[in-house]
């Protein structure tokens, strides 16, 4: 029953969903592309690759936050100094993520998985944390409603790891209703990432793999 879900019951949720509530999503998507055309100018999407199933690569679409700031050695500045009032208003309510959902249309991504992170950090996932590769990353994940960018990397891993193990129907829906109440009381989230986590490869560069 898990492979069939994994496999067709999973995608056929996602579709349903997305297409259900696209008379909500669509005008917030083309809201926030205004004013993010307005307020920042040109481009109005963050596009950049990540790892998807399996490790291959997809191109993510969110919606910019930050301005192209650099230092005089041409180094881009820290998020904190790029992002602006918009951008931070945008990632509090998660509005910053609504164009993923061209990603799950794709195919690419699921609403519920493991959040796709950098490909700089591949050499730096442990054995059990790989199982996140063997299905889908999502929109919003069980570390994304147990925590956010709050938890240290291996508590977040560790949730991956558990939902790949663990995935099913009413486990994705039970998700998604604490992801909808996570959303709209704007909890466990920083819209700076400096502030609120270390880099993977840093934190690990130099660290025994288990």
């Amino acid at each position: 029953m898990k492979m069939w879900y994994v496999r067709y019951g999973k995608r056929f949720l996602d579709i349903g969903l997305v297409v259900l509530f696209s008379p909500l999503w669509l005008p917030l998507f083309s809201l926030v592309a205004c004013l993010v055309w307005l307020f920042m100018g040109r481009p109005i999407f963050f596009l950049q690759e990540r790892p998807g199933k399996d490790g291959k690569p997809f191109r993510i679409i969110k919606f910019r936050t930050m301005v192209d700031k650099r230092d005089e050695h041409g180094n881009l500045l820290p998020d904190r100094e790029r992002l602006t009032p918009l951008g931070i208003w945008l990632r509090k309510t998660s509005l910053d993520e609504i164009p993923e959902l061209i990603n799950v249309l794709k195919g690419d991504m699921s609403l519920v998985g493991p959040r796709p992170l950098l490909f700089r950090y591949m050499p730096y996932f442990r054995e059990r944390e790989r199982l996140r590769f063997t299905v889908l990353p999502g929109i919003t994940g069980l570390a994304q409603v147990s925590g956010r960018n709050y938890l240290s990397w291996d508590e977040r891993l560790e949730l991956d790891a558990q939902y790949a193990e663990r995935v099913s129907f009413l486990f994705d829906l039970k998700i998604l209703w604490k992801t909808f109440i996570h959303v709209l009381f704007m909890k466990g989230v920083s819209p700076d990432v400096d502030e609120a986590e270390t880099w993977l490869d840093e934190e690990r560069s130099g660290q025994l793999h288990d």
